[in-house]
C-alpha cells in the first residue's frame, strides 16, 4: 500500500482473500445503477473495475445521498469494507468479481460533463471524435491495455539491451538535413537568419559516428520525424528502437537481435522461435510476391511460363520466347464460387499494384469452368496448370504476365487481398528474416539508381566488381525483421571504407561535391579508423500495434495524428503570429 495515496489499493487488485478489510479506493465513476434502496457504481481505475455499493443502513444518509447525484466519469474516493457478493451475483469476466465494497464515505473530487462517447471497449464513435477527446479515449480499457503493453514491451527491450551491455545515448533532435527518403521536418534558426535545423528521420548518421567514436555497443528509443504524405497507417513522427554494434559480422548482429527481440517478446507473453527463418530477398518475392511476407497462409505463387511455352493464347506464349517476361499465377481457393460479376471487379484490385488486366480461370464447384482466356488452352495444358497449381473445385487462378519484379508484386499484392476476402485465418505470430536485398533498384520517377535500404548498406564483397558493370544485380548485407506480414525492422552491415561510400553515392547520381556538402562530416569520419559495423532499428508503432492486435498504429499510440497530419485535440499544426516569423526571419508567400 502506498502510505501517500489517497488510496490503499487500486481498482483492479481486491480479491477473496481482502474480505473484511477496511479500504479506500479512488477512480472514475463508470456504471451507477440504482436498485431501489442499493446503489451499485463499478469503480474505475487504470488498473481495473470495482463494484462499490452504498446501503442507506450502512453507508450512512449522507454518503447514500450522495451517491444518487454522482454521475457517470465523475473522480471519486470511497472509504468501506471489502465484502463477499451475495449469492449467485459474482462476476466471472471481472478479475474482482467475487467481491464488492460496502461504501461508509463518499468524497466527490470533481464533477464532468457527459463524453462525447461512450468511455466503453466496443466504442462506436467514429475516430476523429475519438481524437479530439484523446483524453477520454485512454480512459478505455481497451486502449489503456494497449499503452500499458506497450510501456511493458519498451521496458522489456531495453532491460534485454541494457543487460548485454549496449549503451543507451541519446542523439540529437535538432540536425543538419539531409533529406534521404523522405522529406525532413525544418526549423528555422533565430540566431542564424536563413539556416535550418532538421529533425531526424533516424538517427543512422549520428549512430555511426557513435561507433567511430568506439561506443561498441549502442541503443536509443529513438524519435524519428519524416514530412512525407500520409497514408492510412503513417505518421509524421514515430518511434524506433534504434541499435548499432561494431567489430562485427552480420551473424554476430542477427544472433544479438534475436536474443534480445525472443527475451523482449516473452516478457508480454509471445514466444519466438529462434533461429529465426531466413529468407533471401528473391526467394521471397518469387514465392510470396512481397519482401514482408505473411507465411501463415500459402497462395504462394506459381511460375507457369513453361506450361503455356506453345500456347495458342499468345500474350502466355510470348512470355516463354522473352527471358525478361514470365506467366506467374496463384490459387485463391473458394474464390472460384464468387459470382462472375465478383471476380470481374478483382481486376480493378490487380490494377492498383500495377497489372494492366486480370487473367482468370474460375473452377466451378459443379466441375464447369468460367474463364475468359480457357478456350485458347490445350486439354494437356489444362491438366498441367491443375497438378502445377493443386486446383480443386470451387477454386480461382489468378495471372500475371509481366516481369519478374511487377508479376511479384501484381500477386502479391492479390494474395494479401484474397486472404483478406476469404477471411483466411491467422494464428499466432510469424517472425522471419529477410535476407540479401539488392543494393539498388531502379527509380522510374527521377531514372536513377536508388538505395533499396539506404545509402550507406555495405555491399556483396563479392559483388563490388559488378558496381559499374551491372548496379542491379549487385547485392547488400541487409536483414529485415518481419513480423505477421508487415516489416517490424531492417537493418544492414554499413560501409566503414570512405573511397567505397564515395563511389555509392555516386552511383546514387551525387557529385562529389552534393556529397560531401550533405555527408561530408560521415565521409571525414570514416578515415579515422572507422571499424566494421552494422544494426538495426525496430518499428516499436508497429511492432506493439501487432502485439495488440490492432490494425492501425494510432491505436497504441497515445495523442496519434489523422491521416492528414492534423493534431484534433490540440489543433496542430496552427499558424503562428508575424512577430514569431520575423523573429526567424521568414515571410510567408
Amino acid at each position: 500500500m502506498d502510505s501517500h495515496s489517497m488510496h490503499t489499493h487500486t481498482c483492479g487488485e481486491l480479491r477473496r482473500e481482502d474480505i473484511g478489510r477496511e479500504v479506500a479506493l479512488t477512480g472514475w465513476v463508470w456504471h451507477r445503477r440504482d436498485h431501489g434502496g442499493l446503489i451499485f457504481v463499478d469503480l474505475r481505475d487504470r488498473a481495473g473495475v470495482t463494484q462499490v455499493s452504498f446501503d442507506p443502513e450502512h453507508s450512512g444518509g449522507i454518503a447514500f445521498h450522495t451517491a444518487e447525484t454522482i454521475r457517470s466519469e465523475w473522480p471519486i474516493k470511497v472509504v468501506g469494507t471489502v465484502r463477499e457478493r451475495p449469492e449467485g451475483q459474482a462476476n466471472e469476466k471481472l478479475a474482482t468479481g467475487q467481491i464488492e465494497v460496502l461504501v461508509s464515505e463518499i468524497e466527490v473530487l470533481n464533477t464532468a460533463r457527459t463524453p462525447a462517447f461512450q468511455i466503453e471497449d466496443h466504442v462506436d464513435a467514429a475516430e476523429d471524435v475519438r481524437l479530439r477527446y484523446r483524453y477520454l479515449d485512454i480512459r478505455r480499457p481497451k486502449m489503456m491495455a494497449n499503452l500499458r503493453l506497450r510501456s511493458d514491451f519498451t521496458f522489456a527491450i531495453r532491460q534485454a539491451l541494457h543487460d548485454r551491455a549496449f549503451m543507451e545515448v541519446e542523439t540529437p533532435a535538432l540536425f543538419k538535413s539531409t533529406p534521404e527518403g523522405a522529406r525532413d521536418f525544418l526549423v528555422p534558426s533565430r540566431t542564424q537568419p536563413g539556416h535550418f535545423y532538421a529533425l531526424p528521420q533516424s538517427p543512422q548518421l549520428l549512430k555511426q559516428l557513435l561507433m567511430v567514436g568506439g561506443v561498441e555497443r549502442y541503443y536509443q528509443v529513438a524519435k524519428c520525424f519524416r514530412d512525407e504524405d500520409l497514408r492510412a497507417d503513417r505518421q509524421p513522427e514515430f518511434t524506433q528502437v534504434d541499435v548499432e554494434m561494431s567489430f562485427v559480422e552480420q551473424d554476430d548482429v542477427m544472433a544479438a537481435l534475436e536474443d534480445v527481440l525472443a527475451e523482449a517478446f516473452s516478457k508480454v507473453g509471445v514466444q519466438m522461435q529462434l533461429p529465426l527463418r531466413r529468407l533471401p530477398y528473391w526467394e521471397a518475392m518469387d514465392t510470396y510476391g512481397t519482401d514482408k511476407p505473411d507465411t501463415r497462409f500459402g497462395m504462394e505463387l506459381h511460375d507457369v511460363t513453361q506450361i503455356f511455352s506453345s500456347s495458342k493464347f499468345k500474350l502466355f506464349s510470348s512470355a516463354a520466347t522473352d527471358p525478361k517476361t514470365y506467366v506467374k499465377a496463384i490459387n485463391a481457393k473458394g474464390a472460384g464460387k464468387w459470382p462472375r460479376a465478383q471476380i470481374d471487379k478483382l481486376a480493378d484490385v490487380a490494377s492498383a499494384f500495377g497489372a494492366r488486366g486480370l487473367a482468370y480461370i474460375a473452377f466451378r464447384e459443379d466441375g464447369s469452368v468460367t474463364s475468359p482466356i480457357v478456350k485458347f488452352f490445350s486439354d494437356e495444358e489444362m491438366a498441367a496448370l491443375r497438378a502445377e497449381m493443386d486446383v480443386e473445385p470451387g477454386d480461382l487462378v489468378m495471372f500475371a504476365v509481366e516481369g519478374r519484379l511487377a508479376a511479384d508484386e501484381i500477386l502479391g499484392g492479390m494474395r494479401s487481398h484474397m486472404a483478406d476476402a476469404l477471411g483466411l485465418v491467422r494464428e499466432g505470430h510469424d517472425f522471419l528474416w529477410v535476407v540479401d536485398f539488392p543494393l539498388f533498384h531502379w527509380d522510374e520517377d527521377r531514372g536513377a539508381y536508388a538505395a533499396e535500404h539506404q545509402p550507406f548498406t555495405q555491399p556483396m564483397e563479392a559483388d563490388v566488381e559488378l558496381l559499374d558493370a551491372d548496379p542491379l544485380s549487385v547485392g547488400s548485407h541487409t536483414y529485415d525483421f518481419v513480423m505477421d506480414g508487415f516489416e517490424a525492422g531492417g537493418g544492414g552491415m554499413r560501409i566503414h571504407d570512405a573511397d567505397l561510400q564515395m563511389r555509392i553515392l555516386e552511383k546514387l547520381g551525387f557529385t562529389e561535391e552534393r556529397a560531401r556538402e550533405q555527408f561530408g562530416f560521415l565521409m571525414e569520419a570514416l578515415k579515422f579508423g572507422a571499424p566494421p559495423m552494422g544494426g538495426f532499428a525496430l518499428g516499436l508503432d508497429r511492432v506493439c500495434m501487432l502485439l495488440a492486435g490492432s490494425d492501425s498504429i494510432r491505436e497504441v499510440m497515445a495523442f496519434p495524428k489523422t491521416s492528414s497530419g492534423s493534431d484534433l485535440m490540440s489543433d496542430a499544426p496552427g499558424e503562428v503570429s508575424g512577430r514569431q516569423l520575423k523573429e526567424v526571419s521568414l515571410r510567408l508567400l
